[in-house]
């Protein structure tokens, strides 16, 4: 954001302020001055006025002319086309050293004598105005024949560039920095007040009409004016130059000087654009959708508002009458909208999307004065009007708060004041405490802990007592921590058995996920902007992503690839969970002097252990899940605490053979349900306990997790643990099988007798017999 320090000054007074101080309070409020620039005029350039222009004997692009410098009338040579069109200029008189040690001397011009130059802007060390000499006019000030150029504090002004980030939209118009400004310094704003007398008695309702369709975003307010000879002063054009802002003709100019200034959005249309068959001006404003209101006419769109204007529809110097649009919606809802519809945005967008001034009147009265101050004028009486009924933001502010948070007691006092002074309204809650009502400028204030940091900034951060750090420390072990203690422990586990963690991103390929059998991200939730091809959808499993790491390992030449990652997972609606995930690949140890160089190849009692030590103790259960990467033989759910938390299974052949991997065995567990919980302690037997085998003879089809689940079942209080010991099958059995199960028998309350444990284990045998249908062997 670049300004002048005359600019601000028509807000504020400067008087009595140096640059250094500007430099200073700039940067202690957190406009951080990027360059400052003190323009110097050199002495002996002074106000002339032309008395008289004659073309150059001897030259046709040279004009000959008689100027009055105050001290007299010199004759200069001037090769500018516009100097017959000038009446005051600049004029270097004899002696002037202008930029570039150029000396300005007596000399002769193709036979004519010259004692001067009439000079350009770009001579004097200014900033470009355009082509030609700078044509003077009372803008800068009273023009006074032969005073000194430079005693113009409008002319030998101070140029600021200020890096603003980017919440701070309020200040970037020349009335938001003063305003800051105001509130630092403890200088009054100046009181801003404009008379635009209306020239025509007739009505705006009698000559156009506004219908507006939907619920509006965007407040607008319409004027409607005839014009004549539109054109730019000398100040306005010197000031776009000084701010490097370039525009296309002098109503462009106008509307840009405008909308800098005072923050509004401005836009002036054609009027003949909206006229109807009824010769009426009709604009109709519509709500497209939440942030994207269009302006149209019966012809066609005119624009979308704060984001950019057709060109049917835009005035330009030639036009005889004005629609003049100011408005204002709201950055946060407009650029949402714009990025999701990909709209395509002109100059005026950059303002809109950081915040621009809702003032509407404000922006309207200014571009007024300046079209009514060197043209001819006159508006309809009236406006057109959308008023859209927002709720701001309301901020409780506690005194005490406050200081603890800047670390320094502030009163409620300068709070207020300071508060009030950068826009903001004040009401009273109580004793140190105020409801702070934030205006639409600044959108970016939401917290106690916002309007904290704007004290900081006008205060200034120098100007907080510096004290020693006071460290009290709080009890911070919650869910979160638990967690995080937790995780670390299982990486630890994981490690210590032989694993590597895998780290990898949050996304997958669609394509695979959906050939494998995963659920992907549903449409209207998909990723906008997908950080590379194959990365193009949130992860619904990490397995696809670690068989790819595996590919890569194998391509290196590693022969053992035991991986583990612990990460989140995302569902078709983007619900979030994490997991626990294992993949373990080729051979099941290193080669070496035990196994004769020669390991053998992970298995599945080998893969259920390593996972185990990670885990702790889990059974398993036929597989219930269905999904590309499991085998249809070689899979099962993994329980804990009887509750099924995932799936462990050898790798589909299919799979492994599109992967050009080695035998691979994966697991995905939930994370939460593996978490540690506090668990109440039981008294321990002091009585010893005795193993007691058990074999049977049952059905070769049925599985051991059905026999378990009997025997769980019976809940006997001396059973302590059951396992299985043994599983025979040969042709005598024919079409059963045999079972040994070992049962650890303890009491709590004695020595264990022969009939006890008999009792025990007639019950179990029972069992057995009446729901598996199981003989003793």
């Amino acid at each position: 954001m670049i300004i002048t320090r005359s600019w601000l000054n028509e807000y504020i007074n400067l008087t009595d302020v140096s640059n250094e101080t500007l430099y200073e309070t700039f940067n202690a409020i957190g406009l951080e001055v990027d360059s400052l620039n003190q323009i110097n005029i050199a002495d002996k350039v002074v106000v002339g006025k032309i008395l008289s222009v004659e073309k150059h004997p001897d030259a046709d692009k040279l004009n000959v002319c008689q100027i009055d410098v105050g001290s007299g009338i010199r004759q200069i040579v001037c090769g500018a086309a516009n100097v017959v069109d000038a009446k005051y200029v600049a004029v270097a008189t004899i002696g002037a050293v202008l930029p570039g040690n150029f000396e300005i001397k007596h000399a002769k011009l193709r036979g004519v004598e010259s004692e001067g130059m009439v000079c350009a802007s770009s001579e004097l060390g200014l900033p470009d105005t355009g082509k030609g000499i700078m044509i003077l006019d009372e803008s800068m000030g009273t023009l006074e024949v032969g005073r000194e150029l430079g005693s113009y504090v409008r002319v030998e002004d101070t140029i600021i560039e200020l890096e603003l980030t980017a919440n701070r939209g309020d200040c970037l118009s020349v009335y938001g920095v003063a305003r800051d400004l105001s509130s630092a310094l403890d200088i009054e704003m100046k009181a801003f007040e404009v008379k635009v007398e209306e020239k025509m008695k007739l009505g705006i309702a009698r000559e156009a009409e506004l219908r507006s369709e939907g619920q509006m975003d965007a407040d607008l307010y319409y004027k409607l004016a005839k014009v004549e000879n539109i054109n730019v002063n000398f100040l306005i054009s010197l000031r776009l130059a000084m701010v490097t802002v370039e525009t296309e003709g002098s109503l462009s100019a106008l509307l840009a000087y405008a909308t800098h200034a005072t923050g509004v959005i401005l836009r002036a249309y054609d009027s003949d654009f909206f006229r109807n068959e009824d010769n009426k001006v009709s604009v109709l404003p519509k709500n497209v959708e939440s942030g994207i209101t269009d302006v149209n006419a019966e012809k066609g769109l005119a624009s979308v508002v704060g984001v950019s204007q057709t060109d049917a529809s835009k005035a330009n110097d030639e036009t005889s009458e004005l629609l003049i649009e100011a408005s204002y919606i709201h950055p946060d809802t407009l650029v949402e909208a714009v990025h999701a519809k990909s709209l395509k945005t002109d100059a005026l967008y950059y303002k809109t999307s950081r915040g621009s001034n809702p003032d509407l009147v404000f922006g309207l009265s200014t571009l007024a004065l300046l079209l009514e101050r060197d043209m001819t004028i006159a508006c309809y009486e009236g406006s057109l009007n959308v008023n859209v009924e927002r709720e701001q933001e309301r901020v409780k502010v506690d005194a005490k708060e406050i200081s603890a948070i800047v670390g320094m007691e502030i009163e409620i006092s300068k709070i207020v004041t300071i508060l009030q002074k950068l826009g903001f309204e004040i009401n009273t809650l109580g004793t140190d405490v105020i409801s702070v009502l934030v205006p639409l400028f600044r959108h970016d204030i939401k917290h106690i802990q916002d309007i904290a940091e704007e004290i900081v900034r006008i205060i200034g951060i120098n100007n907080i007592e510096a004290k020693p750090f006071v460290f009290a420390e709080q009890f911070r072990l919650n869910a979160t921590t638990d967690r995080y203690k937790a995780k670390k422990s299982f990486r630890n586990a994981a490690i210590g058995v032989g694993y590597f963690e895998n780290v990898s991103y949050v996304f997958s390929d669609k394509v695979l996920l959906e050939k494998y059998g995963f659920a992907v991200t549903d449409e209207d939730l998909a990723l906008a902007n997908p950080i590379a091809e194959d990365l193009n959808t949130l992860r619904s499993t990490i397995l696809v992503n670690m068989l790819n790491t595996v590919k890569r390992n194998v391509s290196y030449t590693k022969k053992s690839i035991p991986l583990f990652e612990i990460g989140s997972i995302f569902g078709s609606k983007r619900e979030e969970h994490e997991v626990i995930s294992f993949v373990f690949s080729g051979q099941v140890e290193g080669e070496n002097v035990r196994n004769a160089g020669k390991p053998k190849v992970i298995d599945f009692e080998s893969f259920t252990q390593k996972v185990g030590a990670v885990i702790g103790a889990f059974t398993l259960e036929p597989c219930s899940y269905e999904n590309g990467l499991l085998h249809p033989y070689q899979s099962a759910n993994v329980l804990v605490e009887g509750k099924v938390i995932g799936f462990i299974s050898k790798l589909h052949p299919s799979v492994q053979e599109e992967f050009g991997i080695p035998v691979t065995f994966i697991a995905e567990l939930d994370f939460s349900a593996l978490l540690p919980k506090h668990i109440n302690a039981h008294g321990i037997s002091k009585f010893q306990g005795v193993y007691k085998d058990l074999s049977v003879v049952i059905n070769k089809d049925l599985l051991y997790f059905d026999v378990a689940k009997v025997l769980h079942a019976l809940e006997s209080p001396m059973i302590k643990d059951i396992y299985p010991v043994d599983i025979y099958e040969d042709e005598a059995l024919g079409d059963q099988k045999s079972l040994t199960i070992r049962f650890f028998i303890q009491s709590m309350e004695k020595t264990l007798e022969d009939a006890d444990i008999e009792t025990v284990m007639a019950d179990v045998m029972s069992a057995l017999e009446t729901q598996c249908q199981a003989t003793l062997r």
